[in-house]
């Protein structure tokens, strides 16, 4: 019996197929999709609002207080177009789905996965709760658990959307480390088959080789807050060492003596010193002055509180890691932490064969065009998919500081 040719839409919905298990930090988070990006004559821009829910005070008695309902949204940009391009002859057309999946969609769709999860990943400096020990690997539960807990302290749902995302040696040192410990025989068989988790206090634990590596500033001084009452998402700081490039770089986190986070609903104290992240590459002056772009914003009231009070004049400042440190970046959160967003790319005219395939409930597009060479009987062709990444509500995540 002769062999049925591939159509082109056969092997985008495969090449979707593929993209789908070949993610792995993508999987557990939320994502958007919007076909409105592929309409031709709706040009709408390269931004899609995600909405975030909006946060009340309340009140104690009888008396009326009307709080104004104010709804934040998310920008996220769709700002990667992101692509493999591959070429095959009418003989490779002629092969089953399976055989083709193998031998050309995997190879190229795995790249793209990676691409995503590896920009998906890099969102960690977005995220100032983080625990452990920058240049140590985590080997005790109770660094996870820890973990957990500053989701717990922010509000974070506790409905089966959590999981954790680490390297390969974060894995094998946990792994390595619990094996004594009382699980259904089914459970330890798995770690030892397969090397992995599973499912564990709460979570879902997941290997990504794609996890980010931070490397902290160069810091030097004894740093402190310079001035008291200071809010909102910069604080003004000295006792650095003076005229010195990246004191502090994007992603460091530290804490401010005496300033101590709060629960998001009822804006009491966690006990615990709130964490900070550094927004922005920053460099002191030739007085070890600087001024850091800070998350989260300084507040010290209101339904978007998020500690319990400006820092002092002169309070001390910790930084998480030493300086220069290497850290692989392991992250533990909540699906709504961080959010893809993906867009239909157009198909254009004057092609071979161009076809786009989309689902919404997975929140992905995939676009594939085909054209023809007749001069080599090859079909040259390419896989593109569009996207963006923000975090959405950084405070439902946390760090997990290891070392490479």
């Amino acid at each position: 019996m002769a062999n049925t040719l591939l159509t082109i839409s056969m092997i985008t919905r495969e090449a979707l197929r593929v993209l789908e298990n070949n993610l792995t930090f993508t999987k557990t988070v939320n994502r958007q999709y919007d076909d409105r990006f592929g309409v031709e004559g709706a040009k709408i821009g390269t931004v899609l609002n995600v909405r975030k829910p909006p946060r009340y005070v309340g009140r104690t008695g009888s008396a009326i207080s009307i709080e104004d309902a104010t709804e934040t949204q998310v920008a996220v940009t769709l700002d990667t177009q992101f692509g493999v391009d591959i070429s095959f002859t009418s003989e490779d057309l002629a092969l089953k789905i399976d055989d083709f999946s193998k031998r050309f969609i995997s190879p190229a769709v795995a790249t793209i996965a990676n691409k995503i999860d590896h920009s998906g990943l890099a969102l960690y400096t977005s995220v100032y709760n983080a625990v452990g020990t920058p240049g140590t690997t985590p080997n005790a539960l109770l660094t996870y658990l820890t973990a957990g807990v500053k989701l717990d302290n922010n509000a974070a749902p506790m409905d089966g959307d959590r999981a954790i995302c680490i390297t390969p040696l974060m894995q094998a040192t946990i792994v390595d480390a619990l094996k004594g410990l009382f699980q259904q025989s089914s459970a330890i068989a798995s770690q030892y088959r397969r090397g992995q988790m599973g499912t564990a206090i709460g979570f879902d634990w997941y290997m990504d080789q794609n996890c980010n590596t931070h490397t902290y500033g160069q810091q030097g001084g004894t740093p402190l807050v310079n001035g008291a009452s200071q809010t909102g998402a910069s604080l003004i700081t000295d006792g650095w060492t003076a005229a010195a490039a990246n004191r502090l770089k994007k992603g460091d986190v530290f804490k401010i003596a005496g300033v101590y986070s709060v629960n998001p609903q009822s804006r009491q104290s966690t006990g615990a010193e709130q964490q900070f992240v550094v927004t922005a590459d920053v460099s002191s002056d030739g007085s070890g002055n600087l001024t850091a772009a800070i998350s989260p914003s300084i507040t010290t009231s209101g339904a978007f509180q998020t500690v319990t009070g400006s820092p002092a004049d002169n309070a001390a400042i910790t930084v998480a890691g030493a300086a220069s440190t290497v850290s692989p970046q392991g992250i533990l959160h909540h699906k709504d932490a961080f959010t893809l967003a993906m867009a239909d790319l157009p198909l254009p005219q004057g092609t071979d064969m161009a076809a786009r395939v989309s689902d919404s409930q997975l929140g992905m597009s995939i676009r594939m065009i085909r054209d023809y060479d007749i001069t080599t009987d090859k079909f040259p062709c390419r896989l593109d998919v569009l996207f963006g990444w923000a975090a959405l509500r950084p405070e439902l995540a946390c760090r997990i500081q290891s070392k490479e």
